[in-house]
């Protein structure tokens, strides 16, 4: 019987719980567009989905509520957080900031390991592919990983965990728009060239060119969106 116990107890402590994996999997929704702006998440709907019970869907749900991925009204309920041109610019201008202190500080207190994190990121982000097919433009969850090892790595030596999570937290809000910029310039963009830039500039501890480089790299995002003259949807819904 004690075994028995202890299995279980293990078992539970080394995986994430149901309701991380429901919360896991709606985010992922969303940031990949499965789940569009506006579209209703309603409890009976997402247990069917995920085939899971209210309270994981309920907690999931109040997660990504905090990090305005979703949005609840009332006699309207839950739905999928909407998109816009004026977030869009306030979110760039936040990670343009927030990251920029985190940059400085990193290269201020450059260290050898610092800079092989930041090499052996780029090598791996650089050797796959941007798009899990090559004929058009499809989200490749690998390369995603990858993508946020090498700018997490960018910025990791800055010295401050609350300032680091402050920034994964807004890039993490800004993946709906870097998948739908990616959609519009895909094959054309040469990410691999400004992510080499960036990996260049922090290791010649040239804070300043390491810096309008970076602001460069986020605001890439923000001009193809525009520059596309695309309709963003509000995420608006009907009562």
């Amino acid at each position: 019987m004690p075994l028995k116990k202890n299995i279980k107890r293990d078992s539970r402590a080394g995986g994430p719980t149901i309701a991380t994996s429901v919360y896991d999997r709606l985010r992922a929704d969303i940031i990949i567009g499965s789940l569009e702006p506006g579209h209703r998440l309603g409890t009976d709907q997402l247990r069917g989905r995920y085939d899971v019970g209210i309270s994981p869907v309920r907690e999931a749900l109040n997660r990504l509520l905090a990090e305005k991925l979703v949005c609840f009204e009332d006699q309207k309920g839950f739905h999928v957080a909407g998109i816009g041109e004026e977030d869009l610019y306030d979110l760039i201008r936040m990670r343009c900031w927030a990251e920029e202190i985190a940059l400085r500080e990193s290269i201020a207190q450059s260290t050898p390991e610092w800079e092989e994190s930041i090499i052996v990121a780029y090598h791996r982000l650089s050797r796959t592919p941007r798009s899990a097919q090559s004929e058009k433009f499809e989200f490749n969850p690998e390369w995603e990983v990858l993508h946020r090892e090498f700018h997490t790595a960018f910025l990791a030596n800055c010295g401050s965990p609350r300032l680091l999570a402050h920034c994964q937290l807004l890039a993490d809000q800004s993946k709906r728009y870097r998948q739908l910029a990616a959609s519009i310039s895909y094959p054309t963009r040469t990410e691999r060239d400004e992510h080499k830039t960036l990996m260049e500039m922090a290791l010649s501890g040239d804070v300043e060119a390491a810096v309008e480089a970076h602001h460069a790299h986020l605001r890439m995002t923000l001009e193809i969106i525009i520059g596309s003259g695309l309709s963003l949807p509000t995420g608006k819904i009907a009562v």
